[in-house]
């Protein structure tokens, strides 16, 4: 006898499984696309239905009861099996198709992305494209993203990495700052100036200054004159005259090519992180995957553009 399941104890299987992943209704709905009520009367229907009570739940988080840490297990297990069914479709086509869902840091994605992301589209227009930019790093396979670009060493036996290009920061000031302050020449001189700095959202820490001073690489997190957690914010205080600026070399070099920022202590400048695309081990044969990670070492080349408008400014 062929097993059946109602299409509303499949969606609220789903979206148990969502909450569950990311503890709480607002972050699953935001994965989901649809409203944190959607996915509460979606597990409330689902409860009812198996007579469980799978959440114990309180203002600010969702925890498993003992029988939903069972349920999600299985249902888990479920959506991977869903997963590689949708996956094996996808992979008898030869065409990119559908809707790629990509995750990158936000300044990556509004500085680098968003700009190359209509010449994919018109290489794919069969493709539509989700793009989501966010500090926090969130699991590919639970939110059922296709690739990630990301900033750093990430070591994750389920996802595949190809290394794009470098995260190279280094600092800069408007000249009417420096005209007025004088020019830094080397990283000790920073105390006698106004730092505008970076901090991340996802963790409130500050950002480390890094420089190579001779053979080693020094981190200094110099007092701030204004903190922000946007790189944009910085930048754009940078412009403004407000002091100088730590920041990567794909924000800055817009206002460089302008003149409107120049880099300072540019000899002392790290590449930092690497960046990469992650995708999971389930779309090895996606052609959605394939188009675009092939298009991504197109858009960071070596050496990138924004690195040599820093080397000629």
């Amino acid at each position: 006898m062929t097993a059946q399941i109602s299409l509303d104890r499949l969606t609220g299987l789903i979206a148990f499984a969502r909450a569950a992943s990311l503890g709480n209704y607002t972050s699953a709905a935001r994965s989901l696309g649809v409203s944190p009520s959607a996915i509460s009367k979606s597990v409330q229907r689902l409860e009812a239905q198996l007579g469980l009570r799978l959440f114990a739940r309180t203002t600010r988080s969702l925890t498993l009861t003992s029988e939903g840490r069972d349920l999600h297990e299985k249902t888990l297990r479920l959506l991977r099996q869903a997963e590689e069914i949708e996956q094996t479709a996808t992979a008898a086509r030869s065409e990119p198709s559908g809707t790629l869902r990509i995750t990158a840091p936000l300044p990556i994605g509004v500085h680098i992305l968003s700009p190359a992301i209509p010449k994919f589209r018109a290489l794919y227009p069969k493709l539509s494209i989700d793009l989501r930019l966010a500090d926090q790093h969130i699991d590919l396979i639970e939110e059922g993203i296709d690739v990630a670009v990301r900033v750093g060493e990430l070591a994750d036996s389920r996802l595949i990495s190809r290394k794009l290009g470098w995260h190279r920061i280094a600092a800069f000031a408007s000249s009417d700052y420096l005209s007025r302050r004088g020019i830094p020449l080397h990283p000790d001189d920073l105390p006698r100036h106004d730092c505008l700095t970076f901090r991340y959202q996802s963790s409130g820490q500050m950002l480390r200054w890094p420089f190579k001073v001779g053979t080693k690489i020094i981190e200094i997190v110099p007092h701030h004159a204004v903190v922000a957690d946007a790189s944009d914010a910085v930048a754009a205080m940078a412009v403004a005259g407000g002091g100088i600026c730590m920041s990567p070399t794909y924000v800055a070099a817009t206002f460089v090519k302008a003149g409107l920022l120049t880099p300072v202590l540019a000899e002392f400048a790290v590449d930092l992180f690497p960046i990469t695309a992650l995708w999971p081990e389930s779309r090895r044969s996606n052609p959605n995957v394939k188009a675009i990670v092939a298009f991504l070492q197109e858009v960071f080349p070596t050496p990138a553009p924004w690195d040599v408008v820093m080397a000629n400014g």
